[in-house]
């Protein structure tokens, strides 16, 4: 099994240091910067005008929109500092168990929902693509060493492909 792990190739591993995070490290930022501004601009002036039950809402998701930012922003600065050799590994892993990027979601059913800003909905919705793409690479970077390897003779998109019949229970 350990000959197997050396010719894993960690995709996610790559990725975290190519071109493809450099774009997910300019679109978080740029989702921080574009939401802040939104909020201290026409999205204050938007919350003013909302119906009660909305605006209560609207409280709540800006809370829950700016935390979930900010753990992303965190998670971000860390694995650049990681790319850029500022931090090791073992720091990156004390550091990262204080950053969530799980939870924070929304109800989109919601009293009040639909009352929100369009473009405010915008943002929590991209907010949540991106956040769902981080903590997918996050969970392949940061896997534990001892996870299971899928054997060489096992055909791993047929085991998936067996895994979703199991779950689905069809033939």
């Amino acid at each position: 099994m350990s000959e197997l792990g050396l010719n894993t190739v960690s995709f996610a591993g790559r990725a975290a240091a190519s071109s493809q995070f450099k774009a997910t490290y300019a679109e978080g930022m740029g989702l921080v910067e574009e939401t802040a501004a939104y909020l201290d601009g026409s999205g204050r002036a938007a919350a003013k005008v909302l119906p009660r039950m909305a605006s209560v809402l609207y409280a709540a998701e800006s809370m829950r929109l700016t935390t979930r930012l900010m753990q992303m922003a965190s998670w971000l600065l860390l694995q650049r500092a990681v790319n850029n050799g500022e931090m090791s590994r073992d720091q990156v892993l004390s550091e990262k168990s204080k950053v969530r990027l799980d939870g924070f979601n929304v109800d989109r059913n919601a009293p009040g929902w639909n009352d929100l800003p369009e473009a405010f909905r915008d943002l929590v919705e991209r907010s949540l693509r991106l956040q769902n793409r981080i903590a997918l690479l996050d969970r392949e970077i940061y896997r534990p060493s001892d996870a299971p390897i899928v054997p060489d003779n096992e055909n791993s998109v047929q085991a998936q492909l067996n895994l979703l019949r199991t779950a689905f229970n069809s033939n």
